[in-house]
């Protein structure tokens, strides 16, 4: 191996002092050096390929450069894992590393996983969730910089920073789409699950997702034609709970679905009975699973945004500010083929 370039080597390839370099290459202010020495230096750390060498820089400046990322299922779970490129997107962008520890919900895992980052003096950690919950997190160091991603946590003495998909906004959009196009006398909804929003473990977003929901539904003044409890949002349910309605004789037009694998089983109960999305029924869902666009016709739905709450989380924990409170970041609409605008004065 090579021997890893010093500052010295740098000062001497530049024809300049190791202190002028320090200054510029730790962008000291005060250096008073002009633009050809500043360029003179870069160009040489350059042409070297000179990296700041990271213990001495933790003991000079009281950092090390790095953030912690702990996970319960994010990095095993293919359509949450976009959270991670994100992270690491905001480090790559602000010259940090980031250390990844997977703790796949069990308590004791989440200790060791806390214990190697505290130990390896990280200067903030995130915490991911693939399901929007609450975490139950232990006191940290308070220099310790913390912040929740599509997550919350009561930790400390207070609530950490937490960044969540905006389910209100998301619930509200995907039913006043419906509505939009005509829907408003023949909604069902596939998933009403009324005491979810109380299980802060199981979804600390869920209720703002129904509470959109009813808002935009209010705003019509209308109501939906046939609503299902199917459990847990699996296709199975989804499959139950469509046919469940049809057999009801609820003149259904569309189906607003709470995710899209109840979606899913949407699609196979009424291709079963020989209906067609979106000619016959329209649907309407949320998150954005890989699933939904694959579907034939392909899904509407409201995008989790993995992506843009790991940017958010890091972009917080690497900011000049103190990171606290709720951040919200917008569920996007998927706009694709599974609804279609009624008429009806032709039906």
């Amino acid at each position: 191996m090579t021997k890893r370039p010093t500052l010295a080597d740098v000062a001497a390839l530049a024809g300049m002092s190791k202190t002028a370099v320090s200054l510029v290459l730790n962008d000291r202010p005060g250096s008073r050096l002009s633009a050809d020495a500043v360029a003179r230096i870069h160009e040489a750390a350059r042409e070297l390929n000179y990296r700041p060498n990271p213990a001495a820089r933790s003991l000079r400046l009281g950092t090390t450069g790095t953030i912690g990322f702990i996970s319960d299922e994010v990095t095993i779970t293919r359509f949450a894992s976009a959270m991670i490129r994100g992270l690491l997107d905001v480090a790559d962008e602000r010259d940090h590393g980031v250390l990844i520890a997977e703790t796949g919900n069990h308590p004791k895992q989440l200790a060791k996983a806390l214990e190697f980052m505290v130990d390896r003096q990280v200067d903030g950690i995130v915490f991911g969730s693939m399901a929007a919950r609450l975490l139950d997190l232990p006191p940290l160091p308070e220099s310790m910089r913390v912040v929740t991603a599509n997550s919350a946590s009561n930790g400390g003495d207070g609530t950490y920073a937490s960044v969540l998909p905006a389910e209100h906004e998301a619930g509200r959009a995907m039913m006043r789409l419906l509505l939009e196009q005509g829907h408003g006398e023949g909604i069902g909804i596939i998933g009403s699950a009324p005491s979810a929003p109380a299980d802060k473990r199981s979804s600390v977003t869920i209720g703002a997702r129904f509470a959109g929901v009813d808002e935009a539904l209010t705003e019509a003044g209308a109501t939906p034609v046939a609503v299902v409890d199917v459990g847990s949002w699996e296709p199975w349910n989804g499959y139950a709970g469509t046919k469940q309605v049809l057999e009801s004789g609820a003149p259904v037009t569309a189906l607003l679905c709470l995710n899209d694998r109840v979606a899913f089983g949407a699609y196979q109960a009424l291709g079963e009975r020989g209906l067609r999305v979106p000619d016959d029924v329209s649907i309407a869902s949320f998150d954005d699973d890989e699933i939904a666009s694959y579907l034939r016709p392909a899904l509407t739905t409201a995008k989790l945004p993995y992506e843009e709450m790991g940017r958010k989380a890091m972009e917080l924990v690497l900011g000049p500010d103190e990171p606290g409170g709720e951040h919200l970041v917008e569920m996007p609409v998927q706009v694709r083929d599974s609804i279609r605008p009624l008429d009806r004065s032709s039906s």
